[in-house]
């Protein structure tokens, strides 16, 4: 990863007491900004946080020692150093005079984004989310190289504050052959989007802070024109791009829906809901959380329903580390960081300078347990007894224990709720408990529930959940043992299918197709969920639907 800067440019148009201690400080290729307030004394701030270079406080003389040395200040109170991507930010007191200057260090990092390589050869537009200083503006300009030199795409930047592309008139060679529009005031960066699509011809355009209304409209309308679009937002994460109301068009838009009362109890949902209005402009979101840690949104639309839904389910997180990509797909139901985390899938992907050139090393399910909460428990199971704990609400402990001992039902009750893995309720006591859906919603818990506290309808409860989890207690590596990687990939796929479609949604599903060996392997797995699965197609494409209960 190469990264050129032109820090001694920087270090020049500050006073000698400041600069001094950046050229012999030992972390100065990790600098941030250098902060300079009148009557305070100097710092700069590193990732690591923020360090004091000098005893001395900043004068007036100070401050127009730096000021005479970089280009005029525009509207915004932003300007650079010409030539170079710093950018050097003023504070202003009421009578105009400055009085602190914040000297924002620019990086041009070649090799950040191999980590979405593949993204950017789909064409789709893509979305940068984060907060300030994060990495979004380093990010899209090293896009605006690949596209322009590697992908041999029209490219033009709209540099509303010269961030991208340098101050001065020559644009920095970090952004390649794509071409920079430079815009004279803040609040016209949407016009002059409309006028790069009108007058230049660009296959791709470039926005940096899209903030405003204006501008969300602007780039919905370049999208519409079938132009390519690669932007940046302020924002964690697609959630705060929802409720953010000038933004929210930019992922297609919010409103309130009134559905009828036959509609809202077949979705289960009350009968004013939320709703995407339209497509969004954006296909792809990234929100960069950390330098190096992103997590990818492949189908935005797809993901807002989910979201306004409350029925998300999983993130694509990708990691660079030790010159390798790592693509883990997480379930928001787990716990992240905890013994519940359920990675589904990893992908690892060395790599050396772009992702199509690199080995891919699939590592399945069946080495990561995908069933197990920790290396020693898969649903309850204790020195190799194999148990499904339950959390029973409103119910009488006394009468589950004896339907337990009668049948000898590999159950075990269980008094919290954090490590059950199913809940049993009276339906009349859980339509008064939201607290308790909303747990079980967040955790991913199945809740059955009983018309009356009787032994009969206990009894087919704890069967049925039987029934339905009996998967559970097969031991994941185990059941793969001896299996190819192809047919551990297609129990995979089975088995996610059936989880995530068959079971929760009660549709049918296809699967890919198989040979026939490998199709007899995923009829097995039905099988244990209790389901039925029909083959179609003819050899070599012959594939297999499952149905639901």
């Amino acid at each position: 990863m190469l990264i050129a800067d032109d820090l001694d440019q920087l270090l020049e148009i500050l006073p000698y007491f400041i600069r001094k201690p950046l050229e012999i400080h030992p972390n100065r290729k990790h600098l941030i900004e250098i902060v300079m307030d009148l009557g305070r004394r100097p710092e700069a701030r590193f990732p690591s946080g923020p360090q004091y270079l000098s005893t001395r406080t900043i004068s007036w003389y100070d401050l127009d020692y730096s000021i005479k040395r970089v280009g005029n200040f525009s509207s915004d109170n932003r300007s650079g150093i010409e030539r170079t991507l710093h950018r050097i930010s003023s504070i202003r007191n009421r009578q105009g005079n400055i009085v602190g200057l914040t000297c924002r260090v620019g990086r041009a990092v070649f090799g950040t984004i191999s980590i979405i390589r593949d993204l950017l050869e789909t064409g789709q537009s893509i979305l940068l989310l984060g907060r300030p200083g994060v990495g979004k503006t380093t990010a899209i300009r090293e896009i605006a190289r690949v596209l322009a030199d590697e992908m041999e795409k029209r490219v033009v930047i709209i540099d509303t504050s010269n961030e991208i592309a340098g101050d001065g008139d020559i644009p920095h060679p970090a952004i390649g052959r794509a071409r920079r529009m430079q815009v004279s005031k803040p609040e016209l960066q949407h016009q002059v989007m409309i006028e790069a699509v009108e007058n230049h011809m660009p296959e791709v355009i470039i926005i940096d802070e899209i903030g405003t209304e204006l501008e969300s409209l602007a780039a919905r309308t370049i999208a519409e024109r079938g132009v390519q679009l690669v932007g940046t937002a302020h924002g964690n994460c697609l959630d705060s791009l929802i409720k953010n109301p000038l933004l929210s068009d930019l992922v297609g838009g919010v409103q309130y829906v009134t559905l009828g009362d036959d509609e809202a109890k077949r979705r289960g949902t009350q009968k004013s809901i939320l709703e995407r209005k339209a497509s969004p402009a954006f296909q792809i979101a990234i929100e960069i959380h950390q330098r190096k840690n992103w997590v990818i949104h492949e189908k935005v639309d797809e993901t807002i329903d989910q979201i306004l839904q409350g029925s998300q389910s999983f993130i694509q997180r990708r990691v660079f580390e030790n010159a390798s990509i790592q693509i883990v797909y997480e379930d928001l139901g787990a716990e992240i960081g905890s013994q519940h985390t359920k990675s589904k899938k990893k992908l690892l992907v060395h790599d050396h300078k772009d992702v199509e050139d690199a080995h891919v090393e699939y590592v399945s399910a069946a080495e990561s347990n995908s069933f197990s909460r920790n290396d020693d428990h898969v649903f309850g199971i204790h020195n190799d007894v194999k148990q499904l704990l339950i959390y029973a609400y409103g119910l009488n402990f006394q009468e589950i224990d004896a339907v337990i001992a009668l049948f000898q039902f590999p159950l075990i009750i269980c008094r919290e709720i954090s490590k059950a893995d199913v809940i049993l309720a009276l339906r009349a006591n859980l339509k008064q408990n939201t607290k308790l859906r909303q747990v079980a919603r967040a955790r991913r818990i199945t809740i059955y529930t009983i018309h009356s506290n009787t032994v009969p309808q206990i009894t087919r409860a704890l069967k049925k959940m039987l029934e339905i989890n009996s998967v559970a207690f097969i031991k994941w590596s185990e059941f793969c043992i001896g299996k190819t990687e192809e047919q551990v990939k297609a129990l995979n796929e089975a088995k996610w299918a059936i989880e995530k479609i068959v079971l929760a949604k009660k549709q049918s599903v296809e699967l890919l197709c198989c040979l026939a060996d490998t199709r007899k392997l995923q009829h097995d797995l039905v099988k244990f969920y209790s389901l039925r699965a029909r083959s179609f197609g003819e050899e070599p494409y012959r594939r297999l639907r499952i149905y639901p209960d």
